[in-house]
């Protein structure tokens, strides 16, 4: 048995729903079924009635939910009591983070760490951005670094955990281009000549924003989905080798757009895109569950920066509105 089939179960019990629970598993709706059917063959009971709608939990179901939340979480804080009884557990801080952003923001975010708050040592986790939701929920991580936007936003509960937000993120399309940057496809395609698409998978949370940004563009895309994945560096290496056009974080191309490897399918108006913010997340110190003083001191550090980087935002601000008043009252004198 895997633990996974008991997140499922418990998942499809809460919700009385297999396509709402596969989707918050990100899972497809067959294979969350097939999860579900596995666990029930291991149990050698069936723990959904079938027969009905909505959903519903047989007698056999409703007993083993209990027993179900309950392994996990015994799982759970086994996990928590033997890490915390690693010798380097608290001397290293554990990052659960999206595979998209382990590999575009989290290399360049703690080298420029190391050189303001000094050396650390971290184990990154990197998962799909539900998963690594859950795992700071169930106290796997110490840091939860994900994407947000207001119409796709992660569900955490803000009397619990605190927040900073690190950055933004702008999701473009882009595509191969030539040497002199000229890409191989250009929005918006016509219906007899679709540009061939390269596409996230439904459940992937950078394929939500995509869906998210087409059904707010005024003019429509033609599109022929020619590839699909979760990973948007699988996405980029197709659209390197011409396959089609990719919405990529633009952190992730820098260097492919710098040496015309890839272009912007969009042209320089931005017409599809969609920005996101880079979120850090902590579950707050209580006196029950104080963490790890490392992490403390680092999140004290970054709350000093986002501090200092809000005061200069401030004053430029200021100091462009005494320009602008200055020139105004400059102009006025001249016309008097």
């Amino acid at each position: 048995m895997e633990s996974k089939w008991l997140e499922d179960f418990v998942s499809l019990a809460e919700t009385r729903s297999f396509s709402r629970s596969a989707d918050l598993r990100h899972v497809t709706q067959p294979a969350f079924s097939r999860r579900i059917q596995s666990l029930e063959a291991w149990l050698g009971a069936d723990l959904i009635d079938r027969t009905s709608y909505p959903t519903r939990l047989t007698a056999a179901g409703e007993v083993f939910y209990e027993q179900a939340v309950e392994m996990l979480g015994q799982i759970n804080n086994t996990r928590a009591l033997l890490r915390g009884k690693r010798p380097t557990a608290q001397t290293t801080i554990d990052f659960a983070v999206p595979h998209t952003l382990s590999l575009t923001y989290m290399p360049k975010w703690l080298s420029s760490l190391e050189s303001g708050f000094g050396s650390i040592n971290t184990r990154l986790i990197a998962l799909n951005v539900h998963d690594a939701v859950m795992t700071i929920v169930e106290g796997g991580c110490d840091l939860l670094l994900c994407y947000h936007h207001p119409r796709q936003p992660v569900q955490l509960d803000a009397s619990r955990y605190d927040m900073l937000t690190m950055g933004t993120e702008t999701l473009r399309p882009y595509s191969r281009c030539d040497r002199n940057g000229k890409p191989d496809y250009l929005f918006p395609g016509t219906s007899k000549e679709p540009v061939p698409f390269l596409s996230y998978t439904s459940n992937a949370y950078l394929g939500r924003m995509v869906e998210l940004m087409m059904s707010d563009v005024k003019r429509p895309l033609h599109l022929l989905k020619h590839y699909e994945t979760d990973m948007s560096e699988s996405l980029k290496m197709m659209a390197l080798e011409g396959h089609g056009v990719a919405f990529l974080p633009e952190s992730s191309v820098v260097r492919e757009v710098r040496n015309r490897q890839l272009a912007r399918t969009d042209g320089p108006a931005g017409e599809w895109e969609v920005e996101m913010e880079i979120r850090l997340y902590r579950e707050r110190p209580t006196a029950q569950r104080v963490g790890k003083a490392l992490v403390a001191r680092l999140w004290e550090y970054l709350e000093e920066l986002n501090a200092a980087q809000a005061d200069r935002q401030k004053g430029a601000a200021t100091g462009s509105g005494r320009a602008a008043s200055k020139a105004a009252r400059t102009a006025e004198k001249r016309e008097s």
